[in-house]
């Protein structure tokens, strides 16, 4: 069957999120406690150790195969306008949000500024902190990368959920 990232992506978190709902039944199923003088059977939780397992392992096995074919799509589908394949981007995405939020910073910052008085045995000394960067550079730098992150993002959001792969479960 066909699928889109985005669709692939949804599939393989319903498909975690069933092993973790059969997991916790089995933790809740596979003990349990009787007091002295009740019927354990009568108490006993419905539980079968061979089916559940067998359940496990198919929806390891479907998860295996869903995140083999989104590994496969991202290491073979290049992102247009950026000559770079889909695993690459999404590297290159959290270095691009590292880099913004290290040039807001830096943009942010006045050419000089006071720094908080500290007690110096009275003296009446007044330090100051200088940028030693043109303020300026570090906007438009800022605004190129703004820029570039958000095409990044748009350019990967149209891919996934456009550009399909072939997985089948």
């Amino acid at each position: 069957m066909k699928y889109t990232s985005a669709q692939a992506a949804k599939l393989l978190r319903k498909l975690n999120e069933e092993r973790d709902s059969l997991l916790s039944a089995e933790l809740r199923g596979r003990e349990f406690v009787a007091a002295v003088g009740e019927d354990p059977e009568t108490l006993r939780p419905v539980y079968d150790y061979r089916k559940t397992q067998e359940e496990l392992d198919a929806l390891e096995a479907k998860i295996r195969t869903v995140k083999h074919a989104i590994n496969a799509f991202n290491l073979s589908h290049e992102v247009p306008g950026f000559a770079m394949t889909v695993d690459q981007l999404l590297i290159r995405i959290p270095q691009l949000s590292a880099k913004k939020t290290k040039l807001a910073e830096m943009a942010d910052r006045l050419p000089k500024m006071r720094e908080p008085s500290y007690n110096r045995g009275g003296g009446n000394v007044i330090d100051y902190r200088y940028t030693n960067y043109d303020i300026a550079a570090v906007k438009a730098d800022l605004d190129a990368v703004s820029d570039l992150l958000s095409r990044a993002q748009t350019a990967l959001d149209t891919l996934n959920n456009t550009e399909t792969m072939e997985i089948d479960l």
